[in-house]
């Protein structure tokens, strides 16, 4: 890891640790997970062992309170052996950080330390089969009968769908008209009477794999509300703020190993009797990449730290999602082509870039981060949706 301003001695001495973490544990099943499409839950435990999950989290809540910048480290080392494990701490750093936020502490605590300590995995339902841009136009039913909610409709496209143990599920409860100003968000055990799941066949991060959650009257207890009713999704977007950044940094990671890889084998494959970083056409493009890499890095980084000052960082966030995931997936598509026929084969390289293309679609397209990016510049009312 390159020394920079964000990334003090302590920071350093962290990435060091899960460095050696991900080489020794999480590296060796990468191309195993592709296959099997599940998580070693054992392992998942492990890394909550070593503090690696929700390090962000305030003391109060059982947490470190190393800071949000600690958990971006994290998540970059663990995404340069896997990133579809690294979605694992995604999910339970912005998932924690709504738990600690919106809901009751009686409800919440017991999920905040099985998230914490890798005993549970806590899914976020957004997306509805009408569409994923357009989050606030939600149809999902969440009806009030007495001290329960009730919930009927669908969520598809969810991360960890059949994976997860709770999930984060926002619905209508408001009319159609309302928006975002008409949606709660529930938190819901996954073994609820009335709720069902299924697996997609996605091209890449199989291992956590997307699906669709069925709702058919399912009944929430009130107390599992997380923020006030109708206002769940202006409440809570405001995570993703968070999960932007860290998104961006995973992404870059797998670029970062993807380039060094291709920079190791260039100067040992030969070509017309010199090696491959011989020719220009070979190196100036891994420069370009290299350089931007880098400089995307910092971006990202810089949202995060801003979060931790408690200052906004949404444009940055929007840019780290938009800039991190389409750069990496060039940078691999590139590295790809340097290894010839042998990056077309099944591995390593082919697989990674399957994989970092799912972030150009889930958790905010870049036209809805460009979008953000504008109205913090130009004024919301200057920007229309």
């Amino acid at each position: 890891m390159n020394p920079n301003p964000y990334i003090n001695e302590d920071l350093q001495a962290l990435a060091e640790t899960a460095r050696r973490f991900a080489e020794d544990k999480v590296k060796p099943g990468f191309l195993e997970r592709d296959k099997t499409r599940e998580f070693d839950r054992a392992l998942l435990r492990e890394m909550g062992e070593m503090g690696f999950i929700c390090p962000e989290l305030p003391e109060q809540f059982g947490g470190l309170g190393l800071g949000c910048l600690a958990a971006g480290v994290i998540h970059e080392e663990i995404a340069r052996a896997d990133l579809s494990f690294s979605y694992l701490n995604l999910l339970a750093s912005l998932n924690s950080q709504i738990l600690y936020k919106y809901g009751q502490a009686e409800v919440v605590q017991p999920w905040l330390d099985k998230l914490r300590e890798g005993q549970a995995i806590c899914a976020i339902a957004l997306t509805e089969p009408r569409g994923g841009s357009d989050a606030a136009n939600l149809r999902l039913k969440i009806e009030r009968d007495g001290d329960f909610y009730v919930i009927n409709g669908e969520k598809t496209s969810i991360s960890a769908a059949d994976q997860a143990d709770i999930t984060v599920v926002f619905g209508r409860t408001g009319t159609p008209e309302s928006g975002a100003h008409g949606v709660t968000a529930l938190l819901v055990p996954m073994d609820t009477p009335g709720l069902t799941t299924s697996r997609f066949d996605c091209h890449g991060q199989r291992a956590i794999g997307r699906g669709s959650i069925f709702f058919e009257n399912v009944r929430i207890p009130v107390s599992h509300r997380l923020g006030e009713e109708n206002k769940g999704f202006v409440q809570v977007m405001h995570g993703f703020d968070f999960s932007r950044s860290l998104i961006g940094l995973q992404c870059l990671a797998v670029a970062r190993v993807a380039l060094e890889e291709t920079w190791e084998y260039i100067t040992q494959r030969q070509a017309f009797g010199q090696p491959l970083s011989a020719f220009q056409g070979v190196t100036h493009p891994l420069a370009q990449f290299d350089t931007e890499v880098e400089g995307a890095r910092l971006v990202c980084l810089q949202g995060l730290w801003l979060k931790d000052k408690g200052l906004p960082h949404s444009a940055e966030a929007g840019m780290a999602k938009w800039w991190g995931p389409k750069l990496a997936y060039d940078v691999i598509h590139q590295c790809l082509l340097c290894f010839g026929h042998g990056g077309y084969d099944r591995g390593l390289m082919e697989q990674r870039l399957r994989d970092v293309l799912g972030f150009q679609i889930g958790d905010g397209t870049a036209q809805i981060m460009k979008t953000i990016i504008a109205r913090t510049r130009a004024g919301r009312k200057n920007v229309p949706a």
